[in-house]
């Protein structure tokens, strides 16, 4: 499309200046809503560069080119079967949703029509073939869209007389009849009034239509069936209990009478017509008082054992209806939903029996089979079929099509209060016909998919089970092997809870082996699930090969329901390093897009095979893990290390802009190659943003070194802990530093990288500072300063010697210390990188506060902060003031220290460095108790603590004691 078209479709004559600035704009948001490269920008315009199959208009054109040959050749069953798939493709009218004044463009009455000439032919075609009811649905559709099209309406009589709905057919001429004498003052059209004559006469034939397709007009004659008593599933007869019989008597057949002549009579021949008073349904199928009235009772037997789950029956007890048949809610629907093994049904089925009481007109079951590993779902209307049988409709009186059988469902529902349990179904669509249509039935729904359109467009409850607690899953072992044996073995059962994962299909299949077993001590199943390590085999085992109960089984259900890009992904994660995951890291491992791999973690979701356990971050069960492991080893291992390449280059890069903004004049920026093919690394707009991701992704990140030296990517490995060694530092995990670097160093060395053992012993030498291992420390520096050396890397030479200086001061040898911070400035002399002399200049001041040297301090840093603040960085400038205030406080010029802690204190925060904000905050209060103040001093102290317990560091202790004191 030009501009100039998409301009006129959107403002007709009057388009606003910045039209195409606005058109540009739309542009961009389509494009994110569907695959960037379909929609390419050239010739003054834009183009959807998408095949056939992608765009469901130029589909059904296909289809219903492909009907017309069809019928062409005499080959009508065919033809109707592609209209059918063809209007299968239609959501309602082109324009729908969209402003009146863009919806009256010609061009969508114009594909409209191709609607309205499908169905016309659909019609033509499905009387000529042996099933007409099959274009029955599209058919209802349209002829309530356009209620006055004479040649619609004749249609939908016609294919109702063909497929014995007699009565509704009539019904439907009466009506139209009266919409147009009542809107257009004119009385019923030749085509229609034949087709109320064939009707009359049980002889239907295709209309008379120009130009569609061999043998229009000359159609065979189809004997129109005998009405069966149920009928019903037409606009007449939706709600009803059933349509009665209809017998038509006809003598002398005449032809169509003239235009405005009576029904029936045609130039006074000798027709005569004579409706019977329809008889009553036979007893069994006719809805009586509620005493006589067949009562269902399909549950499932409650299970003996059940235990747990009390939250969510309270919850469930909740959602039942009031006594009030005529209240406003027309049916209460409870989605249970949760994982594969989570007890859905085991819940549904228990509190179905513990509510039937309230629902005395019986109780109706059916498992949907929507996750049956044989794949064979129920449909619908094979549901509905039992649903009457258990009903006690005869069947000879079911409605042939599904809207029939549904409508009469709903009409012996209407008026009863029947409890209906809908298990385990695949998804709403599958569950829509079986819901009843009247107030005061309940229906209880289960399903490993969340059923989002339920919820949305029906009013469905959700209730999601979670995994059981510990309590609870104690309770359901007991009530399965007996309370003393549970209690005899407290730990037994902790690690058996533990190792099933709180799952309570794992529960049930370990304690259904030590019911069968009664001599066997539970702590001999403990030690069997624990030589598994938590993985399926054990579980396997157990089941004894019944794929009910077998959790590797079960998960693969659903699994296999899973569309082939979900699939992949769910064999991805299984990969990604630590225990959650983001869109952005799901898009790298699956190389993709990151709004597809939005769609492929909500569809994953939805299957209850993750779970969002916080606004865009994922988990897995470690069962389900395990199981994903399983399924991945299965596949291309090929397509598992590329994406373990990408995903370790997400976290690389992200944890690099994330240090870049917190930590922006570190002296050394790790060299990178490019990021390999659909990675997709992450940026962030601030600090406290990057501080944020930090905090999430910390055990991520761990994770990721420790599989990325494991799986052949030596190179990530200590890349990513040297990006976030300072950050762990802040926080005080320095333990969790040594576990890092050891891996990172591990790496480094079996590959043979130098570089990357001098970065990880340095590492590991800050972190044996701060945990006061001195000895470890002073090896692990001076061998790094010694690689560093060799390789000629005076920046990251002169951030060792800072480290050394560090370690000196700890040990009081400041002399040490200075001669140190002497020889890293000539380091960074020698390269010109001034934010690390600004820093030197820092730490040399501080160690003559150390010292007691405070004027000398104060000189020393003032020259470090006019470095900073030539540099523009926030960070050291932040830094210096804090120990500028400290000088001054050992000179007890309070009111200067206070001064200068403020002005540290407010950058602190404003780049979301935590940790230095509450280092401030403790300096702040030991100023304000020197001057007396203990107030302020609490309120300091205070904040602090509550900054530093937030993050659990171990200087929470010494504030919390100061604190203390002044209590």
């Amino acid at each position: 499309m030009s501009l100039s078209e998409i301009v006129d479709v959107l403002w007709q004559r009057d388009p606003p200046h910045s039209a195409v600035n606005v058109i540009h704009r739309h542009v961009g948001a389509v494009r994110r809503l569907v695959d960037t490269g379909q929609l390419v920008r050239g010739s003054g315009g834009y183009r959807l560069d998408a095949g056939e199959d992608a765009v469901d208009l130029l589909r059904f054109r296909r289809l219903a080119e492909r009907a017309r040959s069809a019928a062409a050749t005499g080959a009508p069953h065919e033809a109707a079967a592609l209209l059918v798939e063809a209007l299968s493709l239609w959501q309602g009218d082109t324009a729908t949703g969209i402003p009146e004044e863009i919806r009256a463009h010609p061009v969508f009455a114009s594909v409209d029509r191709e609607l309205l000439a499908a169905v016309t032919e659909a019609a033509d075609v499905a009387l000529r073939s042996p099933a007409p009811e099959r274009v029955l649905g599209a058919l209802r559709r349209a002829a309530t869209r356009h209620p006055l099209d004479e040649a619609l309406q004749a249609r939908l009589i016609r294919v109702l007389a063909a497929t014995g709905r007699q009565a509704e057919a009539l019904d439907v001429f009466q009506s139209v009849r009266g919409r147009l004498a009542e809107q257009l003052g004119i009385d019923p059209g030749a085509e229609l009034r034949a087709a109320q004559q064939a009707v009359l006469r049980q002889t239907v034939t295709p209309p008379v239509t120009a130009g569609a397709g061999a043998g229009s007009g000359t159609g065979s004659t189809v004997p129109a069936t005998a009405v069966p008593a149920a009928a019903g599933a037409g606009p007449a007869a939706t709600d009803t209990a059933a349509t009665s019989s209809l017998t038509v008597t006809v003598t002398d057949p005449a032809p169509v009478p003239p235009e405005g002549e009576a029904d029936g009579v045609a130039d006074g021949s000798a027709v005569t017509t004579a409706v019977e008073a329809p008889p009553r349904l036979p007893p069994a199928e006719e809805p009586r008082p509620a005493g006589d009235r067949i009562r269902p009772a399909q549950l499932p037997a409650d299970l003996a054992s059940f235990g747990g789950r009390h939250t969510e029956l309270s919850t469930a007890d909740t959602f039942l209806p009031t006594d009030d048949l005529a209240g406003p809610a027309p049916v209460v629907i409870t989605a249970i939903g949760g994982m594969a093994g989570i007890g859905k049904t085991t819940l549904a089925i228990h509190w179905a029996h513990q509510i039937a009481h309230r629902f005395p007109d019986g109780q109706l079951y059916v498992n949907l089979r929507g996750f049956d590993p044989t794949g064979q779902v129920v449909a619908p209307s094979e549901a509905l079929r039992g649903f009457l049988d258990a009903l006690g409709v005869n069947p000879r009186h079911v409605p042939s099509s599904g809207e029939g059988q549904a409508a009469l469902y709903r009409s012996l529902l209407a008026g009863r209060r029947v409890l209906v349990v809908l298990d385990n179904a695949r998804d709403a669509e599958q569950v829509r016909p079986l819901l009843p249509g009247a107030p005061g039935c309940l229906v209880i729904v289960t399903s490993r998919d969340r059923l989002q359109g339920l919820l949305a467009a029906d009013g469905a409850r959700p209730l999601t089970l979670g995994l059981l607690t510990t309590e609870e899953a104690r309770e359901v072992l007991a009530g399965r092997v007996g309370g003393a044996r549970v209690a005899a073995e407290p730990e037994a059962v902790d690690e058996i809870i533990i190792h099933c994962g709180h799952l309570p299909l794992a529960l049930a299949v370990v304690a259904a082996r030590a019911a069968a077993n009664p001599a066997w001590p539970l702590a001999a199943l403990a030690a069997e699930l624990r030589e598994d390590q938590g993985g399926l085999d054990a579980l396997s085992d157990f089941s004894d090969g019944d794929p009910a109960t077998d959790a590797r089984s079960v998960f693969s259900w659903s699994y296999q329901a899973l569309g082939p890009d979900a699939a992949r992904l769910f064999r991805l994660l299984a990969v990604h390093p630590g225990g959650d995951v983001t869109a952005p890291a799901a898009a790298s491992l699956g190389g993709l897009p990151p709004r597809r791999a939005r769609a492929l973690l909500a569809e994953l979701t939805r299957a209850h095979l993750l779970n969002e356990q916080s606004p865009g971050r994922y988990t897995f069960h470690d069962l389900l893990r395990s199981y994903a492991v399983e399924v991945a080893e299965e596949h291309d291992p090929a397509d598992t290390q590329a994406a373990r390449h990408r995903v370790f280059d997400h976290y690389l890069r992200t944890a690099q802009a994330a240090a870049g903004l917190l930590i922006p004049a570190r002296s050394e920026r790790l060299p990178l190659p490019p990021p390999a093919p659909g990675a997709s690394p992450g940026t962030f707009p601030d600090p406290p943003s990057a501080a944020l991701w930090f905090g999430a992704t910390l055990s991520v990140l761990r994770s990721a070194v420790e599989q990325a030296a494991a799986t052949g990517f030596p190179r990530h490995a200590w890349q990513i802990a040297s990006t976030v060694d300072l950050f762990l530092d802040r926080k005080g995990r320095w333990q969790e530093q040594l576990v890092i670097q050891r891996h990172a160093l591990e790496a480094a060395q079996r590959s043979g990288d130098r570089l990357g053992e001098a970065f990880s012993r340095r590492a590991l030498g800050f972190a044996h500072v701060r945990l006061g291992n001195h000895e470890d420390a002073g090896l692990y520096l001076t061998r790094a300063l010694e690689i560093f050396t060799e390789l000629g890397d005076r920046n990251s030479q002169g951030r060792t010697r800072r480290l050394l200086a560090f370690r000196a001061n700890t040990l009081n040898h400041h002399d040490d210390a200075l001669d140190h911070y002497g020889r890293a400035l000539e380091d960074y002399r020698a390269t010109a990188y001034v934010d690390g002399q600004a820093g030197v200049l820092n730490e040399i001041g501080w160690t003559y506060i150390l010292i007691g040297d405070h004027h000398r301090a104060l000189v020393e840093c003032r020259a470090s902060l006019a470095l900073h603040q030539r540099m523009e960085n926030r960070n050291g400038e932040a830094a210096t003031w804090d120990s500028l205030g400290y000088a001054h406080h050992h000179l007890g010029e309070y009111d200067e220290a206070l001064d200068c802690y403020g002005q540290a204190l407010a950058i602190y925060r404003a780049i979301s460095d935590s940790y230095l904000e509450a280092d401030t905050l403790h300096h702040i209060g030991d100023t304000h108790q020197a001057r007396g103040d203990a107030a302020g001093a609490a309120a300091a102290w205070g904040e602090a603590l509550r900054l530093l317990e937030k993050i659990d560091h171990p200087e929470s202790r010494l504030v919390r004691e100061k604190l203390n004191g002044l209590r």
